[in-house]
C-alpha cells in the first residue's frame, strides 16, 4: 500500500504542477513520458533478463497462459454489462465499448469519439482511467484476496507498462512475463474489437 501510496503522490504532484503551469513550457510540450515509458520498459527488461524463475514460470504455464487476457476480455464485458443495467442514459453496447478499452484509454477513447460522439468518448476516457489508478491502489488488496493474476487482470491493457511496477512488487518478478504478454495481446485486440462493438449499435 505504502507503493501505491508513493505512485499516486508523483501523480497528484505533477497534476498539480501540470495544472498551475509552474513548469517550464518545453518540459510540458514534450512528450517526456513516452520517455520514459521506453526507460521502464528497458528496466523490466534486463530485470526479466536476469531472473531465470521469470522463464520457469512460462514453461510451467504454457498454453495455459493465453487463459490470462481471454479471462479479463470475458470478465471485462461481462463487469461493464452488469453496471450497464444501472445506468440509464448508457445501453449495453455502448457499456460494451467503453470495457473493451482495457485500460487503454488514450486508444480506446480516441476510436469511441471518432465512431460515436465525443461524450462517451470522455466516458471511456475517465472509466480507463480509473481502472489504471485502482489497479495502482489497490493491487495489495487484490493480489492477497484474489491471487497474483488479479492485479495482471485489473490493470488490462496496461499491465505490460504503466501498472507493470506495482503488479511485480506485489505478485513477484517471475509474474512480470505473464504481464506483458496478457497486456500486448489485449493492446492488440483493442483497436478491433472496440470498433466491431461500435458498428453494432
Amino acid at each position: 500500500m505504502k507503493g501505491s501510496l508513493i505512485i499516486l503522490s508523483f501523480f497528484v504532484l505533477g497534476l498539480i504542477l501540470g495544472l498551475a503551469q509552474f513548469l517550464p513550457s518545453s518540459l510540458l510540450k514534450g512528450d517526456f513520458s513516452i520517455y520514459a515509458l521506453y526507460l521502464l520498459m528497458f528496466l523490466v527488461g534486463i530485470g526479466i533478463g536476469t531472473d531465470r524463475d521469470s522463464w520457469k514460470v512460462i514453461r510451467e504455464v504454457n498454453i495455459k497462459i493465453v487463459l490470462v487476457p481471454l479471462s479479463v476480455i470475458v470478465g471485462s464485458l461481462i463487469g461493464v454489462s452488469a453496471v450497464s443495467v444501472l445506468l440509464s442514459d448508457i445501453n449495453f453496447g455502448e457499456a460494451m465499448a467503453v470495457g473493451a478499452g482495457f485500460g487503454y484509454y488514450s486508444l480506446s477513447s480516441v476510436i469511441i469519439t471518432e465512431f460515436h460522439s465525443e461524450t462517451l468518448g470522455v466516458i471511456a476516457l475517465l472509466s480507463n482511467i480509473i481502472r489504471e489508478v485502482l489497479t495502482l491502489l489497490a493491487t495489495p488488496l487484490f493480489v492477497r484476496y484474489f491471487g497474483k493474476l488479479a492485479g495482471i487482470a485489473s490493470g488490462g491493457a496496461t499491465a505490460m507498462d504503466t501498472t507493470m511496477p506495482i503488479i511485480v512488487q506485489y505478485s513477484g518478478k517471475e509474474y512480470a512475463i505473464i504481464a506483458v504478454f496478457s497486456g500486448i495481446v489485449l493492446t492488440i485486440l483493442v483497436p478491433i474489437i472496440v470498433p466491431l462493438i461500435l458498428q453494432f449499435l
